[in-house]
């Protein structure tokens, strides 16, 4: 590690001399050929952009020199991408092509920043406005409207990702391009980031350990933060939200300027919800929550070396709901509830040479995780760790009313990620690199759920993209390891003991991918990869209850690595008329860790603990998107989505896989002199019964929801502003979802939400 920081340092602060390099040009409609004004310029791994004045003129200057994607795009136009050479002034005059299609953008997860109709791997993105319209009150809510994505949740201020399937530490999130460590073990508490300075969610469904290591083996969660402002500019935005059913307000300013080589940013961001109501007008009690958020950002870019920080503060005070009791409209948490505090540290720097360049992006991220609990729940935890290491005079954090914590986890974690592009070499493109992290956890409550304990990460990776006419092909290998190493804490025979840990875990893993253009506007793609998830702290040595599970949960050191093998085949068709693809994967997950009652209690709670056995998941996504021309304003959509987990001895159901849905949608878009950006839609979503529940679960009634939603961008006074209304569960159903955690306790998901928003960019 100390030698990687000494290696940044270096580099970081070497000037490259070159002469002045710059890219000019024109865009231009292919079939008229008239001038495209405000098309978008972009070099992504330049991350470096312009758009066309009102003659369709474009000028970048300051860059370095060497070949680099250049991506255009304008609505009612196909998404141009190619490469170039810059060095010195370079002119290039870019032609559109008419589309109904809409725009692609740059896929950033992965390493070689296609276009998703160019990537080998299938990749899922949304923009956070699009998720934000169809009335999503949380990040973790809006990302439950992607394909092959749903949530687990614990209420409405809850979330955590579920992809095909696979949940908790087999989805890894990537936030300001690093992996975000936030003890995201536990089921009740959420995904941590506030979905003001998101623009963008990726989505990797499968296997994705090539690229980001352990945790990846089920899928990752890529959050792309908002782009600085465009050189010589400065914008200013407000954005207000209100939402009926928790009487929930969320609002977010922010500033972004930036100069030739300077850029800077900053956004607030606060949200406050009381409990939210069912379709039968009964509030879940303590599912209120609020929570606090900033982000801030600076760059600096030269012309062969860019460097760019960013820092998060969220704050999130979170309602456990167990049962129905309290009716009120109070915001204040009662108990149990949990504080969680994150600090997020980025720095990226990228060094570029005449046909290479080095990425070096260091993390640190601060987790602060208190629980408050009633007396008579953690009375015995206090009974057995009066002996424990930590002083609670020295180390103890006493609540702003008084209360002690029961449960008082830090988590701090150093990260870094090396990547270096090699020259190409013909057609190859080619990608190595190392990544780790460090990882210390440390009590300061009287209960102890895990150990304090340090995990050390390391990972070597390479991979390449060959490409040729019409199709493509990828290949990739990788070696992890990962070294735990927990502390004893407690009395040897009591309730709350817990051994010392000694542990460590390795695995090589391989990938395959090819892409094909089997016809006009016909894609084709298969892609094979290995991965594999290390045993968590939680697994391999938990001992204590969870609030909101109602269960006792203990580890098993014992456990060994889960390794997968996925097949992923995918084909996708579209033309001015019509989109339409389907996806299918088969999933093998050998020593696939879960949970399973022992049969004994603890304090009336059952007692559960992690085991692990082998098992298969399969199934897919179908998607169909119609957009009749010359009827461009018009788009119906479908999808439909399936996921079957079993373990492989016994054909027993594994727990906490969602139920089959289908959802469509009719929308319609408009346009005008002052009144722009209009669309409305109404969307029916089917959700099925689910049949087949894991042996520990009960089945669920399938249910059907209606959604709406409509908008549109005014002017008044020459300052433009944006409006938006949507309702969710439209005639108020009383339903319960698979996925909740609440459904043991019997409580039912929210009812009827209106959302009524109001932006102004200034």
């Amino acid at each position: 590690m100390k030698n990687i920081v000494l290696f940044v340092l270096f580099f970081s602060t070497t000037y490259f001399l070159s002469a002045q390099n710059t890219i000019s040009g024109s865009v231009i409609d292919e079939q008229s050929n008239e001038a495209i004004p405000f098309a978008n310029i972009y070099l992504p791994q330049l991350e470096k952009g312009t758009s066309t004045d009102e003659s369709g003129h474009y000028v970048l200057e300051n860059l370095p020199q060497g070949t680099y994607k250049i991506v255009v795009s304008s609505i009612g136009f196909k998404t141009f991408s190619s490469s170039t050479t810059i060095n010195g002034q370079t002119e290039f005059t870019i032609q559109l092509t008419p589309s109904a299609i809409e725009m692609e953008e740059v896929i950033v997860s992965t390493p070689f920043h296609k276009l998703q109709s160019e990537n080998v791997m299938k990749v899922e993105r949304q923009s956070v406005e699009t998720l934000k319209t169809k009335g999503a009150m949380t990040l973790s809510d809006g990302i439950s409207e992607i394909s092959g994505v749903e949530t687990l949740s614990t209420g409405v201020g809850i979330g955590k990702p579920v992809i095909r399937g696979l949940s908790s530490n087999r989805v890894l999130v990537y936030t300001q391009g690093i992996r975000l460590e936030n003890q995201q073990f536990g089921g009740e508490h959420g995904l941590g980031v506030n979905d003001a300075g998101i623009e963008s969610v990726e989505v990797i469904k499968g296997p994705a350990s090539l690229l980001y290591g352990s945790d990846a083996l089920g899928g990752v969660l890529y959050l792309n933060p908002e782009r600085f402002a465009t050189q010589d500019s400065t914008d200013t935005d407000v954005n207000l939200n209100y939402y009926t059913n928790t009487e929930g307000i969320t609002a977010n300013a922010g500033f972004k300027t930036s100069g030739e080589k300077l850029k800077f940013l900053l956004r607030g961001a606060y949200g406050s919800h009381t409990d939210y109501e069912d379709g039968s007008g009964i509030n879940a009690t303590n599912s209120r929550f609020n929570e606090y958020d900033v982000k801030s950002g600076f760059g600096y870019q030269d012309r062969n070396f860019k460097t760019e920080v960013r820092y998060n503060f969220n704050r999130s005070n979170l309602g456990i709901p167990e049962e129905i009791g309290v009716q009120n409209n109070d915001r204040d948490p009662l108990l149990p509830y949990q504080e969680i505090t994150n600090h997020i540290i980025s720095m990226k720097n990228t060094l570029f040479f005449d046909n290479s360049s080095l990425d070096i992006t260091l993390g640190y991220i601060a987790n602060n995780r208190k629980e408050f609990e009633d007396e008579d729940e953690h009375e015995h935890h206090h009974e057995d760790e009066e002996d424990h290491d930590h002083d609670e005079d020295e180390h103890g954090d006493e609540h702003e009313h008084g209360d002690e914590p029961a449960l008082n986890m830090k988590l701090h974690t150093l990260s870094y990620n090396v990547l270096y592009h090699m020259p190409k070499l013909g057609k190859f493109e080619t990608v190595v690199g190392v990544q780790g992290m460090n990882q210390t956890n440390e009590n300061y409550g009287e209960e102890v759920l895990i150990p304090d304990a340090t995990t050390t990460d390391f990972g070597a990776m390479a991979t390449t993209h060959y490409h040729m006419k019409n199709s493509d092909i990828q290949l990739g290998f990788r070696y992890d390891t990962r070294k735990i190493d927990a502390k004893e804490t407690g009395e040897v025979g009591s309730e709350a003991y817990i051994g010392a840990l000694d542990r460590n875990f390795n695995s090589f893993n391989v990938s395959a991918g090819y892409r094909v253009t089997i016809a006009k506007n016909i894609i084709a793609r298969l892609n094979l990869a290995t991965g594999f998830r290390a045993p968590n702290l939680a697994e391999l040595t938990s001992n204590g209850g969870h609030s909101g599970a109602n269960r006792y949960e203990t580890g098993n050191e014992t456990l060994n690595n889960e390794q997968n093998f996925q097949t992923d085949i995918s084909f996708e068709y579209g033309n001015e008329h019509i989109e339409f693809f389907v996806n299918g994967f088969y999933n093998n997950v050998s020593d696939y860790i879960y949970l399973q009652p022992t049969g004994d209690f603890i304090d009336e709670d059952p007692v559960y603990q992690y085991v692990q056995d082998d098992s298969k998941l399969y199934g897919g996504e179908i998607g169909l998107h119609l957009h009749p021309h010359p009827l461009d304003w018009l788009h119906l959509e479908s999808t439909f989505e399936t996921v079957t987990g079993k373990l492989s001895d016994t054909d027993a159901y594994l727990p906490l896989i969602p139920a089959n849905k289908l959802s469509n949608t009719l929308r319609v878009e408009f346009d005008g002199e002052n009144i722009t950006n209009k669309y409305a839609f109404v969307t029916l979503q089917n959700v099925f019964d689910q049949e087949n529940p894991g042996d520990f679960e009960t089945r669920t009634g399938g249910y059907s929801l209606v959604n709406l939603g409509l908008g549109a961008t005014l002017k008044a006074f020459n300052q433009p502003f944006k409006l938006k209304v949507s309702a969710n569960n439209l005639f108020d159903k009383t339903y319960v979802s698979h996925l909740s955690r609440l459904k043991t306790d019997g409580i039912y998901n929210i009812g009827r939400n209106i959302n009524f928003g109001l932006s102004m960019p200034f």
